[in-house]
């Protein structure tokens, strides 16, 4: 199954609307670029939610062990009847697994909820082999349209104010509930502040790029990365470890 066409519950919860969901899937295809082949590794996934993009993942990279963690228990529910073994955790704390002892740490749009963002990259660190990677994605703060919001004198769309209501921007989509202990966004990101911040927690970044460029579709929005990809909707990028 096409990482982009997993039929996850992220992308059915009332956020789904036309602009949102193009600008999700690109991403999504964007994110697989970065996983290459693993066959037999043991797979990471940090916020698997439903489990369907975990288990399009897991294709992808030919995973022979799948691993995921996971704080709501609805969640959890769904992940596990896929047969990944997902492991209850706050993401903030110490992880639940041993060190060095992961291939492939994936992770796309969790980090932003987090206010222990040391903590999550010191534990990507501690988990990976080696010779492992890591692929993070997240909204990028220097998109066009964070900085029109701005200009405008609006609360730029993914930076939330509140974990009750998205508040000080019209244009902003309805969202669901979140579980119980989850933040809405935290914390926003440039790509020289996320790689940054990898760095100082014990990574080396491989490779970066960006997706999604709001309001256009995946085609128009593939071309705009390419010609200014530094204000694109969303950061993607890989790390290894730093030698010990």
């Amino acid at each position: 199954m096409p990482i982009e066409d997993a039929p996850s519950e992220r992308a059915s919860s009332g956020l789904a609307q036309r602009v949102y969901v193009s600008a999700a899937a690109e991403n999504a295809r964007a994110v697989a670029r970065f996983l290459p082949r693993r066959p037999g590794c043991t797979l990471l996934d940090v916020g698997c939610a439903d489990g369907s993009i975990t288990t399009a993942i897991a294709e992808r990279v030919g995973a022979g062990r799948v691993l995921a963690l996971e704080l709501s228990d609805d969640f959890i529910a769904h992940a596990r009847t896929r047969g990944i073994d997902v492991r209850k955790a706050d993401i903030s704390a110490r992880w639940p697994l041993e060190d060095e002892s992961v291939d492939v740490v994936h992770s796309n749009q969790v980090i932003e909820h987090l206010a222990e963002t040391d903590r999550f990259m010191s534990e990507i660190s501690r988990v990976l082999k080696p010779d492992g990677y890591a692929v993070i994605s997240t909204n990028n703060l220097a998109s066009w349209h964070n900085i029109f919001s701005l200009v405008l004198g609006w609360q730029p769309l993914p930076a939330h104010v509140s974990d009750r209501v998205v508040a000080g921007n019209p244009l902003a989509l309805d969202e669901p509930e979140y579980a119980e202990g989850t933040h809405r966004h935290l914390r926003i990101f440039t790509s020289r502040a996320l790689s940054a911040l990898a760095e100082a927690n014990g990574l080396i970044l491989d490779r970066a790029a960006t997706s999604g460029y709001y309001p256009f579709g995946a085609r128009i929005s593939r071309v705009l990365c390419r010609l200014d990809g530094r204000h694109a909707a969303y950061l993607i990028q890989r790390y290894r470890r730093a030698p010990s």
